[in-house]
Parts: C-alpha cells; sequence; structure tokens
C-alpha cells in the first residue's frame, strides 16, 4: 500500500475549543476498525512549541508519552484509548516542529537561495508528514485532527494544506468533518445554529466544505436543528449528526453509528458498506450504566493540579475502566496536596475516608510534603496505595524518613542539600540540565522492567518482563538500596541490567505498590491496566 491508496480524513473544530475533537476522530477511528479496517491517527498542533513536554499542565493538560518517547497532545491519549493501537512520533505534528526542520533546511542550503514562504513550503511540509503517516502506517484511513478552531490564524496553514491535498487528490480520497458547538441560551430556552453556520463560512473561505457536521450540544437536538444547518451549510440533513453531551466518552462511537456515520463515510470515498462490530463497546457502556452504587470505590487522588482535571486525563480514564471492569462504581476524590501540609480539615477528611490513595506523577516541590503526608497516611492504615512515577519516589522519601530512620530523607529535586538523597537524578541528564536543555531531557518511552515472581506487580502482570513508558529525571539512589530493602521496602522491579529500581512495595502491607512509570498511558477501556485493575479490586475488599 502506498499514501496514494489511503483515505484522508481531517477533523477540524468551529465555535470553541475543547468540544471534543479529538474524542470525535478517535470514535470515528474506532468504528472504522470495528469494519476491520487498518487507521492511524495524526494531530495537527499548531502552537509554536516544538512538542508540550515542556508546558505547564495549566496550559495544555497532561503530557501524553509513546513508546518512542514522544511527548504529545494529550488527544493522543484518546487516540490509542478508543482504537487500542501504539501510535508513534509520526502521531503528533506541530508548527514549532514544521518551522524547525525547514529552518534547518535553509540553514543547509536546501532550498538554493529561493524565499521560504508559508505556501509553498509549510504546506507542502505539512502534506508530506501526512504522506509519510499513511505510507509507513500503511493505513486505510488517515484521520488528522487540525488543533483550535476554524478562525484561528495559527491553523490557517494546516487549512491551506488540507484544502490543497483535497485538491490534488479528488473528493474520493479526502473528505472533511466540522465539529461545532450548538450554543444554549437559557433566556430564550432554545439552541442556536447560527455559529456553526459561521465557522462553515470561515470553512468555505479556505476554500473547504465539510462533508459530514457533527453539532455538539449539552442538550437535546431537534431535528429542526440539525434541518436548518442542513439547508444554510450545503449539505444532506443526513450528514448533521448531533452530538450530545453523554454519560461517557466511550458512547459517543456507539452515537455517532446511530446516525449511520459509517455510511456516509463509505459512500464519500465509493467503498462498499460494513456494519461495525461495536459488541464489545455496547457491552462497556452497559457496565459503566450498571456499576452497582453500593459497589463503589472512594480513590483520594492527591495532586497539586487538582482543578485542571485534563493534568490527570489518562490516570482518570484508567480508573474508570478498572472500575468498569469490576462493575463497580468510581467515586474520586481530589486532595490538594499542600492543603494536607495546612491541615486543612476538609482535605484530610476525604484522605481518611478513601479505599484506596493514589499519588500520580508531577514535577518541582510544590505539595510534596502533603504527598509524602499523605503516603505515610496510607502506609499505616494499610489503605490500598499505587504511587505513580514522582508518587513512587514520594512513597520512597516516606518509608526512608520513617521506617528505615534516615532522617530529613529527601530528593535531590527538593532539597539538593538533604542528608540522604535517596532520589537523585541520573548523571546523564543532569549534564543536560547543566546546560538548561530542560526539553526531552529526561528518561522518555518504553524501557523494559523485570519483575519478582513473589511481588503483587509480577500477580497483577501476570509475567516476569514487561514494557512500560517513561517520564522523568530522577531515579531511586542505589547507595541506599540495601538499607531501604532490610527494613522492609522491597524492589520487586528493575531494568533488565538491575540498575534501576522501577517498581517497590511493602509485602506486610495489603496493596502497596510504587511504580516509576506511567501505567495510565497504556490502559485501555476495554482492556484495563494490570496494576489499576488490582489497585481497584484492593480498594474495594477496604470497604466495611
Amino acid at each position: 500500500m502506498t499514501s496514494q491508496d489511503c483515505k484522508y480524513i481531517f477533523v477540524t473544530g468551529g465555535v470553541v475549543s475543547g468540544l471534543g475533537k479529538g474524542i470525535a476522530a478517535a470514535s470515528i477511528g474506532a468504528i472504522l476498525k470495528a469494519c476491520n479496517y487498518k487507521v492511524f491517527s495524526l494531530k495537527f498542533d499548531p502552537y509554536l512549541n516544538v512538542d508540550p513536554g515542556t508546558m505547564s499542565p495549566y496550559q495544555h493538560g497532561e503530557v501524553f508519552v509513546l513508546d518512542d518517547g514522544t511527548e504529545t497532545d494529550l488527544d493522543l491519549g484518546h487516540y490509542e484509548r478508543f482504537l487500542d493501537e501504539n501510535l508513534s512520533s509520526l502521531s503528533n505534528l506541530t508548527t514549532g516542529q514544521i518551522y524547525q526542520e525547514i529552518l534547518d533546511e535553509e540553514r543547509r542550503g536546501k532550498y538554493l537561495g529561493k524565499t521560504i514562504q508559508i505556501i509553498p513550503h509549510i504546506t507542502n511540509k505539512i502534506k508530506e508528514k501526512a504522506f509519510e503517516a499513511a505510507k509507513i502506517s500503511q493505513a486505510d484511513f488517515l484521520i488528522m485532527e487540525v488543533g483550535g478552531t476554524v478562525g484561528d490564524i495559527e491553523g490557517d496553514p494546516y487549512f491551506e494544506a488540507a484544502r490543497q491535498l483535497h485538491n490534488e487528490l479528488g473528493g474520493a480520497k479526502v473528505m472533511f468533518v466540522h465539529v461545532a458547538l450548538l450554543p444554549y441560551l437559557k433566556v430564550s430556552h432554545e439552541l442556536k445554529t447560527k455559529p456553526i453556520q459561521a465557522s462553515v463560512r470561515e470553512l468555505r473561505s479556505r476554500g473547504i466544505h465539510p462533508d459530514i457536521i457533527i453539532a455538539r450540544a449539552d442538550y437535546p437536538v431537534d431535528k429542526e436543528h440539525l434541518e436548518k444547518i442542513s439547508l444554510f451549510c450545503d449539505l444532506p440533513s443526513s450528514a448533521v449528526i448531533p452530538a450530545p453531551t453523554l454519560k461517557t466518552i466511550y458512547e459517543v462511537p456507539i452515537s455517532l453509528e446511530k446516525h449511520k456515520i459509517s455510511e456516509i463515510i463509505f459512500d464519500k470515498f465509493k467503498l462498499r458498506k460494513k456494519e461495525p462490530d461495536l459488541k464489545a463497546w455496547k457491552k462497556l457502556i452497559k457496565k459503566i450504566k450498571n456499576g452497582k452504587a453500593k459497589h463503589k470505590s472512594r480513590i483520594a487522588m492527591v495532586g497539586k493540579y487538582t482543578e485542571h482535571g485534563d493534568a490527570y486525563i489518562s490516570i482518570i480514564e484508567s480508573l474508570k475502566a478498572a472500575a468498569a471492569y469490576h462493575s463497580s462504581k468510581l467515586n474520586i476524590e481530589w486532595v490538594v496536596a499542600e492543603k494536607l501540609e495546612q491541615k486543612d480539615k476538609k482535605e484530610w477528611y476525604k484522605l481518611k475516608n478513601a479505599d484506596g490513595i493514589l499519588i500520580p506523577g508531577g514535577f518541582g516541590s510544590r505539595g510534596t510534603e502533603g504527598k509524602i503526608l499523605a503516603a505515610r497516611f496510607a502506609r499505616e492504615n494499610k489503605v490500598p496505595f499505587l504511587g505513580l512515577c514522582l508518587g513512587m519516589q514520594i512513597a520512597t522519601i516516606e518509608y526512608a524518613r520513617n521506617v528505615t530512620k534516615l532522617k530529613d530523607a529527601n530528593s535531590s529535586e527538593f532539597n539538593s542539600r538533604t542528608p540522604h538523597p535517596v532520589i537523585h537524578i541520573m548523571s546523564e541528564q543532569e549534564k543536560k540540565l547543566l546546560k538548561h536543555e530542560y526539553g526531552a531531557s529526561m528518561r522518555l518511552g518504553s524501557w523494559t522492567c523485570k519483575l519478582s515472581k513473589k511481588s503483587k506487580s509480577f500477580k497483577a502482570y501476570n509475567k516476569d518482563k514487561i514494557s512500560e513508558r517513561h517520564r522523568h529525571r530522577y531515579e531511586l539512589n542505589n547507595s541506599y538500596r540495601k538499607q531501604l530493602e532490610d527494613s522492609g521496602l522491597h524492589i520487586t522491579g528493575t531494568s533488565v541490567d538491575g540498575l534501576l529500581a522501577e517498581i517497590v512495595e511493602i509485602p506486610s502491607h495489603p496493596w502497596f505498590v510504587g511504580v516509576q512509570f506511567h501505567p495510565e498511558f497504556k490502559s485501555r477501556p476495554l482492556r484495563p491496566h494490570p496494576l489499576f485493575r488490582d489497585f481497584i479490586e484492593a480498594s474495594l475488599k477496604t470497604k466495611v
């Protein structure tokens, strides 16, 4: 198969951002995969950052890491979860990457003295990356999401590249799906179609006509709204699909297919119609909706970005998948680590009434003492505990201080003068930091870990070697390994050469596991991650 054999689907947004374009793109991919087609996803991010790796979670939500170590937008997490496919660096393209590559080429004399311009050089590079993704992935369908909304200045090169691609390959190879908001006016109690009409006019001004409009709304969408959008936006009413807010995002593929979106796609591309097999998704939805209310797990998430749910989106979805696996309800209690330090009664109440305690990853010293207090509470009160990346380091520091009796033990990240740096930076990364190279200065991507057969981790995975994704600079200090293990903190997972500690556990505790990696990046709604699955199971057993 060549890039010319692939069918290209662009997913664009209108009116406002944050509508769920990524969910729509991922859902379309899931539907096509359920028709036994090979699907690959590509996200175009118009920002000038090379990648989101150096962005604050408040800016762009979590940074999703791929097997090859690529730091990407959180939408790639949705793509992987819906497609159940591991993506690669081919799946994320930023304007920063494009400019960096073209300027490097210009400095090397590739353009032979020509003036470098948005058209054709930037747009050609965008198309080149799309063709490359199609060719290497060997996909039947390449689904490309354009970040932001139509009308954003920074997104214009992508819309122009999409227009050119449609012109070059023809309508039988390229289609456009536009996701736009139907706002609701409380005063008049009605949905307004004008904003969608305006966003489609914006698209048309760029030479693009949508083949499908997905109308997002928080209220039920009537037939008259769909017909009005159809009339003013010049496409069949069957191609205007309502997308009301649903109980779970995993219901979106089923909702879209109820409106025969696959038939519209097959008609557009002149393909034989196939019936998508969505039985597994329907079974998942049934479990989510019918989870036993009495069979509920309260999980305390102790972090510092708790007011921004997208900062922990993969963890949230991993917990939901694990809860659905056990046919249970899930209640996530957001606990602000800094408030635990301040002895806030409300935060401590949430922690003390949790069935399980989870400390996620993060960077910087803010809130770490509160997290250490949470880890101590979980250890001393036999509450199931899961520490992810920084959470594993926090658990190690707490144990070193209060059980191994290493006074003032800490991470050199938080206190460079600590007498006992039980967590310290890798020498290779320290060299990069001294040069102020923060981008990609971490252990990134998939690394193999070998497990102790007597561990809870081995019981969860049921194999002695695993591969998990990393994103961190600091490691457990090997100088303290023997002291920690002698005092009861077992290192049950290491790198293949045994040099790097990957998993710590407390055998005397009902379920206490800290991992240096990010298992949330490999959890799937139809295939929950083993550690999250067993963590939820343990939390359900703690209920009185």
